[in-house]
């Protein structure tokens, strides 16, 4: 019983703030927290960054390997991503197999990146119909403090604009490897915004005391040139029509900011 009121007098808190045009953390509705992003910190890895957005940190790395394409493009390079949720980053987490949470939010990052078209797939292409350049992301959240999605999203694109693909060329129809390196293409730099909706009213970057109370949530990803490229809703409330023409129109302009950061980055 002491839990459930605890729970009911937090989010009378959290709403009455937010009814207020304020937050508990101090923000403003549509305010990020602060993003501190570093990349390249994986020696081993061909792309790498860390992302800390507020207390949530995540961290991925990107590997290139080999393989087969996709026998319904054959001309194209694979992507494959994965989240694995560390268990030091919330007691919430637990050892083993990936388990929802964990495969939506790798989900929503890869889908982000796939149909903003971000990575030229096309040209990882290394003998066609046979061989091409697989890109495997891997997210690893190390604190959640609130809007993976965002965070991770983030990591995944600074470290595909640092990754590097080894220099090759054909002989005999094997591939031989070559000095030097040459950068991953890319087309793009998609960026994902979250809201939750409290009580009827969008708040931007919630933080994990507002997810435990939020109605819903709604990510959208932006392309570079303003289209929506991906969009997903969690929780179990609604929301309107107006909410999400108004969520729509609030994640584009923070997503063109926060392109900015990660440009000057």
């Amino acid at each position: 019983m002491t839990s459930v009121m605890v729970s009911r007098i937090r989010r009378q808190q959290i709403a009455q703030l937010i009814a207020d045009g304020k937050r508990l953390d101090g923000r403003g509705l549509k305010d990020y927290r602060s993003i501190q992003i570093e990349s390249g910190i994986i020696g081993k890895a061909e792309g790498s960054a860390r992302v800390r957005l507020g207390k949530t940190e995540v961290m991925v790395g990107v590997k290139i390997d080999v393989g087969e394409p996709f026998s319904d493009r054959p001309n194209e390079g694979v992507l494959t991503t994965n989240a694995e949720f560390v268990p030091l980053a919330s007691p919430e987490f637990e050892a083993g197999p990936p388990g929802e949470e964990s495969m939506e939010l790798a989900r929503v990052v890869d889908r982000g990146i796939r149909e903003s078209k971000a990575i030229e797939l096309e040209k990882l292409c290394i003998i066609p119909g046979k061989k091409v350049f697989v890109i495997f992301v891997d997210v690893y959240v190390l604190n959640h403090d609130g809007n993976l999605i965002d965070a991770s999203t983030l990591a995944s694109i600074v470290a595909l604009m640092n990754t590097k693909i080894f220099k090759y060329e054909i002989k005999d129809g094997e591939i031989e490897k070559k000095p030097g390196f040459s950068p991953l293409p890319l087309r793009d730099i998609p960026i994902s915004v979250t809201l939750a909706s409290i009580n009827g009213i969008l708040v931007v970057d919630p933080w994990l005391d507002e997810e435990e109370v939020m109605d819903a949530r709604l990510t959208i990803a932006f392309s570079k040139d303003g289209r929506i490229c991906a969009i997903q809703k969690g929780g179990s409330g609604t929301l309107s029509p107006q909410q999400i023409i108004e969520a729509a129109n609030i994640a584009k302009e923070k997503s063109e900011e926060i392109r900015e950061i990660v440009v000057k980055s």
